[in-house]
């Protein structure tokens, strides 16, 4: 498995830095964001190094179907009964913090507020 020894996530799979992990599988790790962004927020990455989803090929199929299965099973089991959002960042126009594919689950008991307005600006 492709691993880098400088990405927080790589060694975050690897035990090296600890996490609150709800899922986990050969391919698949879930845990709780240390900052959420809503009562219900988990991260899905796949234990194999993939920088963002701009880096991924027709190889990464399986693993990215089941990014979005388990993502499904664990905001359930997290309370996220009436729906949830993903969202996954990409680069630097798309703000991803951790160069590792990761994917956001958010949640909760009531509706998330709107994800971007077409009238903002961003900084």
């Amino acid at each position: 498995m492709s691993t880098d020894p400088d990405c927080i996530f790589c060694k975050i799979i690897q035990n090296v830095i600890p996490s609150s992990r709800v899922y986990e599988d050969e391919d698949v790790l879930v845990f709780k964001d240390i900052h959420p962004s809503a009562p219900v927020h988990l991260l899905v990455i796949p234990k194999r190094h993939i920088p963002g989803l701009s880096a991924v090929t027709a190889a990464d199929q399986q693993v990215l179907g089941k990014m979005m299965v388990v993502a499904s099973q664990v905001a359930r089991e997290a309370g996220s009964t009436d729906g949830f959002r993903t969202i996954i960042n990409d680069g630097r126009v798309g703000r991803q913090d951790v160069l590792h594919l990761h994917m956001h689950v958010l949640g909760g008991p009531t509706p998330l507020g709107r994800m971007i307005s077409r009238d903002e600006k961003t900084d």
